[in-house]
């Protein structure tokens, strides 16, 4: 398989693509997908080789995420657009009380094969209400699947995976990373849901991160190797399931973690994963799990606020310096 230079947005295209062509039972549904090809033209396309498989829907993400429901308990596979992540709140019901559940509740007897994708993430000065990393309450959520790629092989991959699961997906894509590029393998590529990747390797410490994380790790790195420290990090991709083996193939290399996330400190994934840390990994830390987060506000719309409250590269830095010593 050779690889081309793909954008996050265009990678999310192809993988549209390649799973409608290859099952007609996936659609997908949500608002202002035909004429615009999706807001960050994820669906450039799709309308035109699928027609009557792209539907726009209403302004009501009730309504969108039970068409979503129904539609794959009558063995439908939809792939649910809620535009941003921060319109969950308006079918939190639906998401939360009926699709996590009702496998559960029908003992088994059902699968619920529904992707509900949902872009997330500040710094685009979109304020409090359209801006947030909610991650953290659908982890909470048992019966739902949590994925965040980083890179746009991630978003391919992962993507695809997550069609072809027959539980409910989640998949959160900050809104900053849709033009990032990168390289991308043609054809049937796909990542397993559950499994990690260790991106850059090193031996002093291990930084753990996910989404638009990642890329504040992968910098932070340069900043270490000036003061002589030797970062890894693990782009862990999929938040549940958690792939534990390879976070403690790399601390038990490192005996340090710190935790990269966008979303607030207080109750982020972070506090789970360093719990998980300290619960599993306990005696071969030489130091205490650090956590580098947003502060607990709501996302400001002024940009000198905004970019105070988000998380930086200097605080990943300053992070691994106190874990080191250095």
């Amino acid at each position: 398989m050779s690889d081309r230079i793909l954008s996050c947005s265009a990678a999310l295209a192809e993988a549209l693509h390649e799973e409608m062509s290859r099952d007609e039972t996936i659609f997908i549904l949500g608002e202002d997908l035909t004429a615009h090809a999706g807001i960050f033209g994820q669906f450039k396309g799709l309308p035109e080789n699928f027609p009557g498989r792209i539907i726009d829907t209403p302004i009501s993400e009730t309504a969108i995420l039970g068409v979503g429901l129904g539609s794959a308990l009558t063995g439908m596979r939809p792939f649910v657009d809620l535009h941003f992540s921060d319109f969950v709140t308006c079918c939190m019901d639906e998401l939360a009380n009926q699709t996590a559940k009702i496998r559960y509740m029908f003992g088994g007897q059902v699968n619920i094969p529904m992707v509900i994708w949902c872009p997330d993430g500040g710094g685009l000065r979109a304020a409090a209400q359209h801006s947030q990393s909610l991650e953290a309450w659908f982890i909470h959520t048992p019966g739902l699947k949590v994925v965040v790629p980083s890179e746009p092989a991630d978003v391919k991959g992962l993507i695809k995976s997550a069609i072809r699961d027959d539980d409910p997906v989640m998949v959160f894509q900050h809104k900053k990373l849709f033009a990032r590029q990168g390289a991308v393998p043609e054809n049937d590529f796909t990542i397993p849901l559950g499994r990690a990747a260790i991106k850059l390797e090193g031996k002093d410490v291990t930084l753990l991160s996910y989404g638009s994380g990642f890329y504040l790790c992968e910098e932070a790195v340069k900043g270490l190797g000036h003061l002589n420290i030797d970062a890894e990090v693990v782009d862990l991709r999929t938040l549940k399931p958690l792939d534990m083996d390879t976070v403690a193939r790399s601390i038990k290399k490192t005996h340090r973690a710190v935790i990269v996330h966008e979303a607030c400190l207080t109750g982020g994934f972070g506090a789970e994963l360093t719990a998980r840390i300290q619960d599993e990994l306990f005696d071969y830390l030489d130091a205490p799990v650090k956590r580098v987060a947003a502060k607990d506000v709501p996302i400001p719309f002024s940009p000198p606020l905004e970019d105070y409250v988000l998380p930086k590269v200097s605080d990943v830095v300053e992070a691994a310096r106190a874990v080191t010593y250095r």
